[in-house]
């Protein structure tokens, strides 16, 4: 499968700008079969819900849906969506045909930001199916929690996908984490983050892919850029099966 991961710096809570840049760095890649947005992509990560929440009519969904069909690839992207007092940070994932493959979440707000206070956590992990694979997604600070990746992987997870908005001061504990998931859990991980700045963080960009043995195969560096590789399914089946370390996790 070959999958592409996109990162820019974010307009800040401008949905219009973000969809537009979206399209304009896909127009010089080459195929793909699933297409990966940074977390909050359409707004940054703000913690103004009016701002991030996703109106009545749903225009990043719409949008996420419309790439898929026009693009012939699997569309996954962060979202905000209005619950009971608090948003919802979120992600969906979208087929060329339409269908929702997946929904997501997250689980683990961040105190130390105040998202805490804005957007309530989830409590679920999700695998969906694409193209024989188990896909996990999971949100930028949930990669410090290691329990929810061998949650993912219970559920047969082989590609752990980590949407991110992660500041530049922190960037060695994303790559650092983000291989020790792929080693610990014997998967592709992919980390999808963004690029640029806004009113309160840098960010490095670094979205990188990782093979199950935890070598980094794909790195986007800083910047504005769509990044892509091909992942190999048989690889992970056979080094779980080789290796089988996940056999002893009740041990």
């Amino acid at each position: 499968m070959n999958i592409t991961g996109l990162q820019w710096n974010l307009v800040w809570e401008d949905r219009d700008a973000n969809y537009d840049r979206v399209r304009e760095l896909l127009a010089d890649s080459g195929d793909s079969d699933l297409i990966i947005l940074p977390e909050m992509f359409s707004s940054g990560f703000s913690m103004n819900v009016d701002a991030t929440a996703e109106p009545d009519d749903l225009p990043t969904e719409v949008f996420l849906h419309e790439l898929a069909r026009e693009q012939n690839a699997a569309v996954l992207g962060g979202l905000v969506r209005r619950g009971k007092g608090k948003g919802h940070n979120e992600l969906i994932t979208f087929a060329p045909d339409g269908t929702e493959l997946g929904r997501y979440r997250k689980n683990r707000t961040f105190c130390y930001t105040g998202e805490s206070e804005h957007y309530e956590n989830g409590t679920e992990v999700s695998v969906f199916e694409w193209q024989d694979w188990k896909i996990a997604p999971l949100i930028c600070y949930d990669l410090r929690f290691p329990e929810l990746f061998r949650r993912a992987t219970a559920k047969g997870a082989e590609l752990i996908v980590v949407i991110a908005s992660w500041p530049s001061v922190r960037v060695e504990h994303w790559v650092t984490l983000l291989r020790a998931r792929a080693i610990e859990n014997q998967a592709y991980v992919i980390g999808v983050n963004r690029t640029g700045s806004d009113p309160n963080l840098e960010y490095p960009g670094r979205s990188i892919i990782i093979d199950p043995w935890g070598e980094i195969v794909a790195d986007a560096g800083a910047k504005d850029k769509a990044f892509s590789a091909e992942i190999d399914l048989e690889a992970v089946r056979n080094w779980r099966a080789e290796f089988p370390a996940l056999q002893d996790l009740n041990i």
